[in-house]
């Protein structure tokens, strides 16, 4: 498997130059996005993606990570564009699961293919009601829809060092630049708190006026960026990640600053895989305050299940991604339950 996952990087690295300069046209800014209607299901990406990583009856993808509780407190501009109740105060308590990429659950750190990190918080309502947020360390995604995410989750399993060129990932990358830029241009970092996360998928934010405001999250670290050369993640231990924030967040809370990036005119708001200009214009949200790590028991990471869809009077989901997602988020985790069940039987 790290040979496929190598063979990967390497493979997607042919060509990038290819990306210099090359622009996405813009498209009109659309107050009520339209969405295609996928033709494979939320089973059938799950699937492809059990083909890419092997079936290690855990999380399709980001199935190494790592679990913490802290607290959120809101600013006060986050009510000036949305009506939220987290975002409104008072302050509220957070479940926060760092993660590596793909669905291997002995992934070392260091491994290229760990790449994009992955933060996922879980905010807690009044009266026992919770929402989700999910990003990744990447602005963007690998394609603009789940049918392209299948397809290529179906090319790298199909591809490897022992197959002949062109793989079907060779063919893939080919028409699909983005999905590109997402395996050659990522960043490793020093710690889970020393990089930032992108949402994966736009929301639209209603304040109590009524007023709509399209926005992405964006979660940038109070220890700023801090990152690693290939040369530097190669010397790193398997775990390095994990030990190194158990360890800082056992010495000293650790934050991060909660955003909302608002779209413009032109902005592409149903297609995930074009990051908006960063001149945009930026709300703070609040502030996420890590405090300490949780029991992190193999039944509390296969139970937690992140929901991005999951949002509150005030937030709606605005392109099909979050609700797809959410559907083979939750199906991925009721197969690793179910396997954990027969194990324990």
């Amino acid at each position: 498997m790290r040979a496929l996952l190598s063979f990967i990087v390497s493979t997607a690295s042919f060509g990038s130059s290819l990306l210099a300069g090359v622009a996405a046209a813009a498209e009109p800014f659309n107050s009520s996005p339209q969405v295609d209607d996928p033709i494979h299901t939320p089973a059938e990406l799950v699937e492809s993606m059990h083909s890419a990583f092997g079936y290690n009856h855990c999380r399709a993808v980001h199935a190494k990570g790592v679990i913490f509780q802290g607290e959120f407190t809101p600013d006060s501009h986050a009510k000036e564009i949305t009506k939220a109740p987290h975002l409104q105060g008072p302050s509220s308590k957070v479940t926060v699961r760092f993660s590596d990429f793909s669905g291997v659950p002995t992934i070392p750190d260091n491994d290229p293919m760990a790449n994009p990190r992955g933060i996922a918080i879980r905010f807690e309502l009044p009266g026992g009601a919770s929402t989700d947020l999910v990003a990744h360390s990447f602005n963007g995604f690998p394609v603009s829809n789940t049918d392209d995410l299948r397809e290529l989750m179906l090319a790298i399993a199909a591809s490897g060092p022992c197959v002949a060129t062109p793989t079907a990932l060779d063919r893939f990358l080919e028409f699909h630049q983005t999905a590109r830029a997402f395996l050659t241009a990522q960043k490793t970092p020093a710690s889970f708190a020393t990089i930032s996360y992108f949402g994966v998928g736009s929301f639209k934010f209603i304040n109590a006026k009524g007023e709509g405001h399209y926005v992405r999250y964006q979660v940038v670290p109070d220890a700023g960026e801090h990152l690693l050369t290939d040369e530097e993640r190669e010397k790193q231990s398997a775990n390095y990640l994990m030990d190194e924030i158990k360890a800082r967040v056992a010495a000293a809370p650790i934050g991060f600053a909660l955003y909302a990036q608002v779209a413009e005119h032109g902005d592409r708001i149903n297609d995930p895989s074009i990051a908006w200009p960063d001149n945009r214009k930026r709300v703070l949200l609040g502030r996420l305050e890590i405090k300490k790590l949780t029991a992190n028991t193999a039944e509390e990471d296969g139970t937690l299940v992140f929901n991005p869809s999951n949002v509150p009077t005030g937030i709606e989901t605005a392109d099909m991604l979050s609700s797809f997602y959410s559907k083979a988020f939750r199906l991925s985790a009721k197969e690793e339950r179910d396997v954990a069940s027969v194990a324990g039987n």
